[in-house]
């Protein structure tokens, strides 16, 4: 599953960030571009790449799903994504998008004006009508993908295993900062501290709904939060 998915993507990461350090100048120079376009100037081509990758991207999702219905444990319910309590998910998460999300926006500028992380561009869309649904859609893309498998199946998996819930919320965190690496070591530690919470988080509430939710929450203001203050404040950097 990881080699699938996320696990790629933390190889695909250190191999970014060694050639980000290696290169000449600071790591501040250079960006961590996300939501870019796919064919520029060719806006209904380039909807349909977005598209796309967001479909493919959802397919380890998918995949979790099967094999936890294929074991009896009912899909996704088994890991608490289900219709059962969205008050509650939606609550919860919203709390936990207000406080990470703040926090985590405080901690990357810190660790960016002292050189230690590259400019993170979350999109850099054309200007069309579709950029927001877009923007939307790649936010609970990332939110699904990444709670579904790092958190929920992942736990379960390494717990079947016989795994200590230590050496399970290490692995889990460790994976998560590790794909973000792209990022700088900003966005490798501050993910791994989210990924400690989020795993206490689970393991209290036993759904992934409310991480869904928060992750979902903190990635859309994100996305659209720099779409609209990009160039308009002194305090957010851009590349």
């Amino acid at each position: 599953m990881l080699g699938l998915s996320l696990g790629a993507s933390a190889v695909s990461a250190l191999i970014s960030f060694v050639g980000s350090v290696t290169a000449p100048g600071g790591l501040q120079d250079r960006a961590a571009k996300l939501n870019v376009s796919r064919a520029p100037g060719r806006p209904w081509l380039d909807l349909a790449w977005q598209l796309f990758s967001i479909g493919t991207a959802l397919l380890p999702v998918a995949l979790v799903a099967y094999l936890l219905l294929r074991e009896g444990a009912g899909g996704l319910r088994a890991i608490g994504l289900d219709r059962r309590r969205p008050m509650f998910d939606l609550s919860r998460g919203a709390a936990l998008a207000a406080a990470v999300g703040g926090t985590g926006l405080l901690f990357y500028l810190a660790v960016w004006s002292v050189g230690g992380n590259l400019t993170v561009v979350p999109e850099s869309l054309p200007s069309v009508w579709w950029k927001f649904p877009v923007l939307i859609a790649s936010a609970l893309q990332n939110a699904l993908l990444e709670e579904v498998v790092v958190v929920g199946y992942l736990l379960r998996r390494l717990a079947q295993l016989g795994w200590t819930p230590l050496a399970a919320l290490a692995a889990s965190s460790v994976l998560r900062g590790s794909y973000h690496l792209y990022q700088g070591v900003g966005g490798l530690v501050g993910n791994m501290a989210m990924g400690v919470l989020f795993v206490l988080l689970y393991r209290r509430w036993g759904r992934v709904g409310p991480l869904v939710a928060a992750h979902a929450l903190i990635d859309i203001v994100a996305f659209g939060g720099y779409a609209l203050l990009a160039g308009e404040v002194s305090w957010l950097p851009t590349a």
